[in-house]
C-alpha cells in the first residue's frame, strides 16, 4: 500500500513522497526492534519462572548463568531463519530484477518497469520479499544476536543480573531515540543526492547523540564502578557511524568514486566491472580499521588489561551500541525499496515524468541508505562474532573444565580450521550467486519467448504473462536457497566432528575476518554501480537508451547478487556458524576424532 502512496505523494512534492516512503520503512524498522524486544523479555521470564520453579537452580549466579546460556539458542533460531529469508528472497528478487533489465532495457531498448516487461511484476514483488522482508529478518537476527551474546559474556564477567540488564535497556532505549529521530527527517522541493543524505543523516545522528547520553546514566545506575562500559557503548555508536558515512561515499554518486566508475562507462561494459571491482575491493580498508580501533577500545576501556572476560564483555556491548538505533537505520533501508516500487508504478500507470525524476531522486538515495544498512549489519557482525567465539569457548570450558584448548596458530588443527574458515564465505558467495545466475536464465529464456510469440507485446496492444515470471523465481528461489544455507550449519558440525574445539575456534575466527572483507567488498560494489546507472539515467554520459547507458545496467546486473543476495548473507553465514557451534559444542566436545 505504501508503493502506491507514494507515487501518489511523488506526484504533489519531493517532500511528501519522501516522508511516506520514510514513515513505511520506519513500520519495519519499528517492527523489528519491538518484536526482538518483545521475544527476548518473554523467553527472559518464562526461563527465569523454570529455574526459579520448575528446575530450581542452586543460587542467583547459576540462574542467571542458566537463563543467558539457553537463550544463545534464540540467536540461532533467528540466524537460522534470517538466512533463509536473505537468500531466498535475494534469490527472487535479483533474479527477477537481473532477467528484466537484460532483456527490456538492454536487448528491447524499453524503460525500467515498463508494463511491456514480463518480468516486471516480479521484479517489483522480489523488492519486497528480498529488500524489505529479507532485510528485516537480518537485521532482526543481528539486532538479537548481539544483546544474547553481550547478555552470556555479562555472566562470565561477573557482572550478574545488572550487566544482563545493561543490553537489554541500551535497546530499549535505542528504540525511542530512534522513534524521535524520525519526526526531523524532511527536505525541500528539488533536492539533491546530498540534501536527501542530510535529510536522513540528520534523523539518524540525533538519534545516536540521544542514546549516548541515555546510555551514561543506564551504565552509572547499573554499573557505577565500571563507566568504561560506557565508553565502549560510545565506539559502538561512533563505529556505526563511520562505516555509514563512509559507506555513503564509496556508493553514493554525490561523490567522485560512483561518478569515477559512471564514467568508465564511456570504455564499455567491461571496464565498468573492472572499475566496480575496484571500488568495493578499496571501500573494505576503511570498515577494517574501524572495526579494529573500536575492538580495542572497547576491550581496554572496559577493562580488558585486568580481566578478559569483562574485555570481551565490552566488545559486545559496542555491537549493541552500535545496533541500538536500529529502528531508525532500518527504516532508511526499508524505505529504498517502497521508493523503487513507486518508481515502478509511476511507470506503469504513466503518470507524469516529474513523478519519476522524483521518485528516482528517492530510489537513488535508497540504494546509498541500503549500502548504509548493509555495513551497520556486516560491522555489528564482525563485532558480535567475536563475542560469540568467546562464548563458544566459556561453553566449552563449561561443558569440561579440564578440556585442553590450544588456539595459537602453529596449531595444526587450529590452521586447517583458519583455512576452511577462510573458504566458506567464498562457497557461500558462489552458492548464491550461482543461484541467481541459474534463476535468472530461466527469466531471461521466458522474457525473450513472450516477447517473440506474443504478437501486439512491444505495440502495447497485448498483455503479457506476469504470472509465469513470479511463479518461476518462486521455484527457483525455494529450491537454490536450500545448498548455501545447509552449508551454514553442517560445516562447522563436520569440522568440530573431526578438528574438535581447536579446529572450531581457528574456522570461526577465518570465517569472520573473511566474510566481513568480503560482504562490505560485495555489498559496495554492488551499490556503486547501481548508483552509476542512475547517474547516467539522470543525463550524464549521454543519458538513459545510451551505448554508455547500456554498459552501466551490464554492471548493475552484476552488482544485483553482489549486493542484494550474496553479499548481506555473508554477515548472517558469520553469526550462524558461531551459533551452531556454541548449541553443538556438547556434541563436538563428546566426539571428535583428532
Amino acid at each position: 500500500m505504501a508503493n502506491c502512496r507514494t507515487a501518489s505523494g511523488a506526484a504533489n512534492s519531493l517532500n511528501r513522497g519522501l516522508k511516506i516512503a520514510f514513515s513505511a520503512g520506519s513500520v519495519m524498522g519499528f517492527t523489528v526492534v519491538g518484536l526482538g524486544l518483545l521475544d527476548l523479555s518473554i523467553w527472559y521470564f518464562f526461563l527465569n519462572y523454570w529455574y526459579t520453579a520448575v528446575a530450581p537452580a542452586a543460587s542467583e549466579a547459576e540462574l542467571i548463568q542458566n537463563i543467558t546460556a539457553n537463550m544463545l539458542t534464540f540467536g540461532m533460531g533467528a540466524s537460522s531463519m534470517a538466512l533463509f529469508a536473505r537468500v531466498g528472497g535475494g534469490i527472487f528478487t535479483k533474479a527477477a530484477d537481473v532477467g528484466a533489465d537484460l532483456v527490456g532495457k538492454v536487448e528491447a531498448g524499453i524503460p525500467e518497469d515498463d508494463p511491456r516487461n514480463p518480468a516486471v511484476i516480479a521484479d517489483n514483488v522480489g523488492d519486497n520479499v528480498g529488500d524489505v522482508a529479507g532485510m528485516g529478518a537480518d537485521l532482526y537476527e543481528s539486532y538479537v544476536g548481539s544483546i544474547v551474546s553481550t547478555a552470556a559474556l555479562a555472566v562470565a564477567a561477573g557482572f550478574g543480573i545488572k550487566g544482563v540488564g545493561i543490553p537489554m535497556l541500551l535497546a530499549a532505549a535505542g528504540v525511542l531515540a530512534s522513534i524521535t529521530g524520525t519526526f526531523l527527517i524532511k527536505t525541500k522541493e528539488g533536492a539533491t543526492q546530498k540534501n536527501l543524505l542530510h535529510a536522513l543523516r540528520v534523523g539518524t545522528n540525533f538519534s545516536a547523540v540521544l542514546i549516548a547520553v541515555i546510555a551514561f546514566f543506564i551504565v552509572r545506575i547499573l554499573l557505577p564502578g565500571h563507566m568504561g562500559v560506557f565508553t565502549a557503548v560510545i565506539s559502538g555508536l561512533v563505529a556505526g557511524v563511520l562505516i555509514g558515512a563512509i559507506t555513503e561515499y564509496f556508493t553514493s554518486d554525490s561523490y567522485s568514486p560512483t561518478r569515477r566508475l559512471s564514467a568508465s562507462s564511456e570504455t564499455g561494459s567491461a571496464t565498468v566491472i573492472i572499475s566496480g571491482l575496484s571500488l568495493g575491493m578499496m571501500s573494505t580498508v576503511a570498515p577494517v580499521i574501524i572495526v579494529g580501533i573500536s575492538v580495542l577500545t572497547s576491550y581496554y576501556a572496559s577493562g580488558g588489561a585486568a580481566d578478559f572476560n569483562m574485555g570481551l564483555y565490552g566488545i559486545g556491548v559496542s555491537a549493541v551500541g552500535m545496533l541500538s538505533t536500529l529502528g531508525i537505520t532500518l527504516a532508511t533501508d526499508a524505505y529504498g525499496p517502497i521508493a523503487d516500487n513507486a518508481g515502478g508504478i509511476a511507470e506503469m500507470t504513466h503518470m507524469p515524468a516529474q513523478v519519476r525524476e522524483r521518485t528516482d531522486a528517492l530510489d537513488s538515495l535508497g540504494n546509498t541508505t541500503a549500502a548504509t544498512g548493509k555495513g551497520f549489519a556486516i560491522g555489528s557482525a564482525a563485532l558480535t562474532a567475536l563475542a560469540l567465539i568467546a562464548s563458544y569457548i566459556d561453553k566449552v570450558h563449561q561443558l569440561d573444565p579440564d578440556i585442553a584448548l590450544n588456539l595459537t596458530i602453529t596449531n595444526p588443527t587450529v590452521l586447517i580450521g583458519l583455512f576452511i574458515g577462510g573458504m566458506l564465505p567464498f562457497l557461500f558467495a558462489a552458492l548464491t550467486m550461482e543461484a541467481v545466475g541459474k534463476a535468472a536464465q530461466s527469466i531471461v529464456v521466458e522474457v525473450r519467448r513472450q516477447f517473440r510469440e506474443t504478437k501486439g507485446l512491444m505495440e502495447g496492444t497485448a498483455e503479457p504473462d506476469y504470472a509465469a515470471c513470479v511463479d518461476m523465481c518462486t521455484r527457483s528461489a525455494q529450491k537454490l536457497m536450500l545448498a548455501p544455507a545447509l552449508i551454514a550449519v553442517i560445516v562447522p558440525i563436520i569440522t568440530g566432528l573431526i578438528l574438535g574445539v581447536n579446529g572450531v575456534a581457528g574456522l570461526l575466527a577465518g570465517n569472520t575476518v573473511t566474510g566481513f572483507v568480503l560482504a562490505v567488498m560485495m555489498a559496495n560494489s554492488g551499490g556503486a554501480w547501481d548508483n552509476a546507472k542512475k547517474y547516467i539515467e539522470s543525463g550524464a554520459h549521454g543519458g538513459k537508451g545510451s551505448d554508455c547507458h547500456k554498459a552501466a545496467v551490464v554492471g548493475d546486473t552484476v552488482g544485483d547478487p553482489f549486493k542484494d543476495t550474496s553479499g548481506p548473507s555473508i554477515n548472517i553465514l558469520i553469526k550462524l556458524t558461531s551459533m551452531v557451534s556454541i548449541v553443538f559444542a556438547g556434541l563436538i566436545v563428546a566426539v571428535h576424532l583428532l
